[in-house]
């Protein structure tokens, strides 16, 4: 897809959205059970069931999913769609692109050993790094773009709300 494609694609689906502004707020959601034995949470993924549990640090085996890999893998993959579409959309050209989203957290935190320590990933750092001609300025643009519009890394600055209800 290029450029005229991705802005033809595009085009009447933004008009849309000026028009009823509504019809903008699209849903999406995840569902999990706790179905499965131990300490885990089995997740309805797009490629099957991901069972996360426990992540070593905190007492886990590692055999099961860790949550905060799958967030960066839900931020990469945010991220890298999002490139794309920017880059088409400038029409920016690059031979090929590898993105990885980094960041820590401190099992203390999330095993109640000291209050004062954050609970969740810190220091979030997402690197896409391109094969391109494009100059220092455009690559920059393209930087701030992907910052500006990618859902997933804009959704981490808001808490989630966490409601629990009896069946």
């Amino acid at each position: 897809m290029d450029a005229q494609e991705l802005r033809a694609v595009q085009a009447p689906l933004k008009q849309r959205y000026v028009d009823d502004p509504d019809s903008a707020i699209t849903p999406t959601a995840a569902r999990a059970s706790l179905s499965e034995p131990g300490i885990t949470a089995t997740v309805e993924g797009w490629a099957g069931p991901i069972r996360t549990g426990l992540h070593p640090a905190t007492g886990g085996t590692g055999v099961d999913a860790c949550s905060a890999d799958l967030l960066m893998q839900a931020l990469v993959g945010c991220a890298g769609v999002t490139l794309r579409a920017v880059a088409t959309a400038m029409s920016l050209e690059y031979r090929s692109a590898e993105l990885t989203a980094e960041a820590v957290w401190d099992a203390r935190g999330t095993l109640g050993v000291d209050r004062a320590v954050p609970v969740g990933v810190l220091d979030v750092v997402v690197t896409a790094v391109l094969d391109t001609d494009a100059d220092d300025e455009s690559l920059a643009r393209l930087g701030r773009a992907v910052e500006r519009y990618c859902v997933v890394g804009q959704s981490l600055a808001e808490r989630p709300e966490f409601v629990i209800a009896r069946a």
